[in-house]
């Protein structure tokens, strides 16, 4: 076949660029639930069994940028066969691993596979027509949110009924057939920058991510006053200071700063900031919430008057259902950017995500009140990131979509960080007398905080984008390209 005629089947390299990014998905919160049995097979703190995740954000957020620029020069499908490679090669170390230091270092080496986002956006805006662009950033953005919800729910059945090292068999199964796919069927996009990449601006802006993150993750743990916590914020602000006057002043800088101060980019990044914090600030709390028995021993009974006493499997499938109409609710957003532009789904995705966790807030005494927020839930979050990717591949050209949608990832991935230790502290903080159990007030407070971040940042998208419609912006940046 020729490559004119491949280049038809959109839905074909759609197909397998939807693939990658569920791999990605699934490995990135199929660990959680899986996290106690790890400790114990593996005979380790809950310290160290916290790095399996804490690992893979942030070689995600070092790579991702890196991986995402490289594309930009070398070719998109290219740095994702790699990507998806590495991934492959970190999948299978973690099944065979046989301590927890072992895991952990395969954990890292599976974060390149954060690079799968941008890439694919990359690819699509490359590679689509222009009509077709919107649903396809749509249906991959979707994946993020559906994989999530679906890899917590097999994460359960998994690990009630096999051994943990199946969630990285069938990490290792999903990833090597999506490297296959991308290899056979998307085409190297012909969209190339010739230029070379900007290593000192690499190397700090992966110190000033480092430092963050670590700081934002190991702050419970190691005291949020102590002098190691401090001395990595301040690392990470002079890195990311000294990134930002390096990039202004190299003639070749890896992350151009004159686009990440256009607003449709600022406004994307802005919002994945607070999404991310919404997301892994609520989402990952639910089946923590679920699975408290409502009532405790005698002496202390009735306290916990919240719960279901769901099982690890239970807990997982109160997920689906927003997981399930997240596969339509993304591509819906394309095509609601299409006609009207990507402001207005990305304002309405924040809104919709915002009303399901002021719903869970509120109304939590049964199973299925939580499922209706979660389909809510479920819907807008999917809605927003379709959205936000759409704002920036619109926004920018063609050769800047991967490093700029990368850095998106990266602001998704500290909202996240952020989003999950302030749950954490949240549920240690305040809990039933006389338990360990947190109380209920904890998980309301925590929706809370994220249903009004929510609700701010629908505001600020249509406060700074009245006006400035996105396909105007699209034709812009095609004329300047």
């Amino acid at each position: 076949m020729s490559e004119p005629a491949a280049r038809r089947h959109h839905n074909v390299t759609l197909a397998a660029l939807t693939v990658a990014g569920i791999a990605f998905t699934l490995q990135q919160t199929m660990v959680i639930p899986a996290l106690p049995s790890l400790q114990r097979d593996l005979h380790t703190t809950t310290a160290w069994v916290t790095w399996l995740v804490t690992a893979l954000l942030l070689s995600a957020s070092v790579a991702t940028p890196i991986l995402g620029k490289l594309g930009d020069q070398h070719g998109k499908k290219r740095l994702l066969v790699i990507s998806l490679a590495i991934f492959f090669l970190g999948s299978v170390g973690a099944a065979l691993a046989p301590n927890i230091w072992v895991l952990i270092v395969c954990r890292a080496v599976q974060g390149a596979g954060g690079a799968v986002f941008p890439l694919s956006f990359s690819i699509i805006k490359d590679e689509f027509p222009p009509e077709k662009v919107g649903v396809g950033v749509g249906v991959v953005s979707s994946v993020f949110a559906v994989g999530g919800g679906v890899g917590l729910a097999l994460s359960g059945v998994i690990v009630d009924h096999l051994s943990w090292r199946f969630l990285f068999v069938l990490g290792a199964a999903a990833v090597g057939t999506a490297a296959l796919l991308v290899h056979r069927f998307v085409p190297e996009s012909p969209v190339k920058t010739p230029s070379r990449l900007d290593w000192r601006g690499a190397l700090l802006l992966s110190a000033g991510l480092v430092c963050l993150l670590l700081a934002l993750t190991e702050g419970e743990s190691w005291g949020w006053s102590s002098q190691r916590i401090e001395l990595l914020f301040l690392g990470s602000t002079l890195f990311l200071a000294v990134w930002v006057w390096v990039e202004l002043h190299v003639p070749e800088p890896m992350v151009e700063m004159r686009m990440l101060a256009i607003r449709p980019v600022l406004v994307a990044n802005v919002t994945a900031l607070i999404a991310g914090f919404g997301i892994f600030g609520s989402w990952v709390l639910i089946p923590n919430f679920v699975e408290v028995p409502r009532g405790l021993p005698d002496g202390i009974a009735r306290l916990a008057d919240y719960g279901f006493g769901a099982s690890t499997t239970q807990a997982g499938l109160f997920l689906v259902p927003g997981a399930v109409i997240g596969l339509l609710s993304g591509p819906a957003a394309g095509l609601m950017a299409r006609r009207y532009g990507s402001q207005y789904p990305l304002a309405l995705g924040m809104t919709l995500s915002s009303l399901g966790l002021t719903m869970l807030a509120l109304w939590h005494d049964r199973p299925w009140q939580v499922v209706v927020a979660i389909l809510i839930f479920g819907g807008g979050f999917p809605f927003t990131f379709a959205a936000m990717a759409k704002l920036i591949v619109d926004a920018v050209r063609p050769v800047e979509t991967g490093v700029a949608t990368g850095m998106n990832t990266v602001m998704r991935t500290v909202g996240g960080v952020i989003g999950g230790q302030v749950g954490a502290a949240l549920l240690t903080a305040d809990r039933i007398p006389r338990t360990h159990v947190p109380a209920e007030s904890a998980f309301v407070t925590m929706f809370w905080l994220s249903a009004i971040s929510g609700f701010v940042a629908a505001a600020i998208v249509v406060l700074a984008m009245r006006g400035r419609g996105v396909r105007r912006l699209a034709r812009v940046a095609e004329a300047v390209d």
